[in-house]
């Protein structure tokens, strides 16, 4: 058998073998590889200015400047200042910042919170935690599309509310909320409002002023950058303290020398996502509904999952009928490369609690697959997938 060989060309520098493709790559959702950009930027930070922004000599301005500079690219996509962004170790982390950043500020004056039934655990966690500290939490109910309903949540509004933590999209179904009126009826009533938007950032165009939020979080490498670095937006004035203590970098709120490398990256990918904005929403869409229409083609009764039109351009998330999600993937391992769902609890088979929460069936949420496009899809990619995947399905019904 001969040696894979790795072609350089390629987005990703993804190995090839000369006599067998590798998996098609559809769990953009989970992570996305490096831009070629953001790696030539990350270099020479890794190399030769490698100075603590914090220090005031040579090196330590260059890095400063650096860090300054991505700031304010992060800042751009999402229509903010640049002071009001802080960089993070990652979305968690962010999320963690901004519901218990919150909480400290206030300082008990309100101990209420309102999520969604589909918030990602880390936000459900921490929301959790402040529910061992005493607050009160409301999980508002989503619908069969996965989307939040406004007026639930202004519902469950009380005197006491310190914030309201809403998704922008879901990072399993794709469906995008309606945060902007749910930010509307929350801040006229004096609540604040976060949303991560770590799954939208670089499909779809954000401002912070159009979705009315006092907080968002964006996480690298789900549009290019690296893993191990985020952001929070903190809209200018709101309530937040630190929750780790140390110095005072990141205005004070997130402690400890920056990863200069990381931020740097972050900025340039975040700069890529501007320019390419619109067009690359549009090209990810038609593949994606490409991808959807070869499968149901030849599976009369595959079941779309999340909202058919509000959702991610990227995200196909479908129920396969007499399979398991787990046995088709399994199945189809040598020509896809997808998940059930979050990557953060994909090895587990209880069924997902955002399908749970959508009201789907068991049977149909067990047949689940989230199956998501990017930058390196082609169309070749996508007739090769629906291929693999009808093929697994057919395996899977003849074995069962």
């Amino acid at each position: 058998m001969k040696r894979p060989i790795k072609d350089k060309n390629t987005f990703s520098g993804i190995w090839k073998n000369m006599d067998e493709r590798p998996p098609v790559y559809l769990d953009y959702n989970a992570t996305t590889p490096v831009a070629p950009e953001v790696l030539e930027a990350m270099l020479p930070y890794l190399r030769e200015e490698f100075g603590n922004p914090s220090s005031s000599h040579g090196p330590g301005n260059r890095a400063a400047q650096a860090v300054a500079q991505s700031r304010e690219q992060v800042a751009a996509l999402i229509g903010a200042r640049g002071d009001e962004v802080v960089f993070t170790g990652c979305a968690t982390e962010a999320n963690n910042l901004a519901l218990l950043g919150v909480a400290r500020a206030l300082d008990g004056t309100r101990r209420h919170l309102v999520v969604s039934a589909i918030e990602h655990p880390a936000v459900m966690e921490p929301a959790r935690h402040l529910e061992s500290l005493g607050w009160s939490v409301t999980v508002a109910p989503v619908d069969r599309h996965g989307m939040v309903s406004v007026g639930e949540v202004v519902r469950s509004l009380r005197p006491d509310t310190a914030l309201v933590s809403v998704m922008h999209a879901n990072n399993e179904v794709g469906t995008i909320q309606p945060v902007a009126e749910i930010a509307r009826q929350a801040r006229a009533r004096g609540v604040l409002v976060h949303t991560d938007a770590a799954q939208s950032a670089g499909k779809v165009a954000i401002d912070v002023d159009e979705l009315g939020v006092d907080l968002l979080t964006l996480a690298g490498h789900k549009f290019y950058a690296t893993k191990g670095v985020g952001a929070l937006y903190v809209r200018a004035g709101t309530p937040v303290t630190r929750i780790l203590h140390g110095a005072d970098q990141e205005h004070g709120l997130r402690p400890g020398t920056e990863n200069v490398p990381a931020i740097v990256g972050i900025g340039v990918a975040a700069r890529l996502a501007c320019e390419r904005l619109p067009a690359a929403a549009a090209r990810l869409r038609e593949l994606r509904d490409r991808l959807h229409a070869k499968l149901a083609e030849a599976i009369q009764e595959l079941q779309l999952n999340g909202h058919p039109e509000q959702r991610l351009p990227n995200t196909l998330h479908v129920s396969f009928p007499g399979v398991t999600g787990r046995a088709l993937l399994r199945a189809s391992a040598s020509s896809v490369a997808a998940s059930l769902g979050s990557a953060c609890h994909s090895e587990h088979d209880a069924v997902s609690g955002v399908l749970a929460a959508m009201g789907i069936e068991a049977l149909r949420a067990s047949g689940a697959v989230r199956l998501s496009v990017g930058a390196m899809t082609t169309q070749d990619d996508v007739d090769r997938a629906a291929a693999g995947l009808v093929a697994a399905w057919r395996q899977c019904r003849r074995e069962a």
